[in-house]
């Protein structure tokens, strides 16, 4: 079982650089820049994932699950600082609330876009604030239950471009899929790496 105390993640993300990925790569070598904030919210009970669910109005992806998020503009100094000024935007999240922790590797997607994942730990006191535009709800899942590869099933969906394989992990009556399921997947590889 995966040790999910502050101690471990530190020491575990100190050696990101180590950890390379074979999963998702870009379709084109021209993506469209963008980055998610993965908040790890260390809870007494354990750390959890932040998770949000966008409205269903919205025009793009809406009510799917997904990380606070968006495309990089250009006041961003780096795609580091587009995942928290996107997550003061959607959640609340002030910047200095988190601590970061490293950049995963890229995850490309059909849509065009070549994601940058930010994880960072939030303190539990931590204040959220959803836009209610754009986020319908906030919620948890245990990190121990996305780090477990068998909590995932493997779905292959037909694209313009060609078949591809896609991640899905189903959690207390969501079902969480695509990218934010795919990138998930990966942070899974990242903390079982070298165990």
């Amino acid at each position: 079982m995966l040790d999910d105390s502050p101690a471990f993640l530190r020491e575990r993300f100190a050696r990101l650089t180590d950890f390379s990925w074979q999963g998702y790569r870009a379709y084109e070598p021209c993506q469209i820049s963008a980055a998610v904030l993965v908040p790890l919210l260390l809870r007494p009970s354990g750390t959890q994932v932040l998770l949000t669910r966008r409205t269903d109005h919205l025009h793009h992806h809406a009510g799917q699950i997904s990380f606070p998020g968006g495309q990089m503009e250009a006041e961003d100094a780096s795609l580091s600082m587009t995942a928290l000024r996107e997550a003061r935007e959607e959640v609340g999240l002030q910047p200095d609330e988190v601590e970061l922790m490293g950049c995963l590797p890229d995850f490309g997607t059909p849509s065009g876009f070549r994601i940058t994942p930010v994880v960072g730990l939030l303190a539990p006191s931590v204040r959220l604030e959803p836009d209610p535009f754009e986020v319908a709800e906030i919620f948890e899942v245990p990190l121990k239950f996305l780090a477990e590869h068998r909590n995932y099933q493997h779905h292959r969906i037909r694209l313009p471009k060609g078949e591809r394989q896609v991640q899905a992990v189903p959690y207390a009556g969501r079902f969480i899929w695509g990218a934010t399921a795919g990138i998930l997947y990966m942070l899974a590889d990242f903390l079982s790496a070298g165990h």
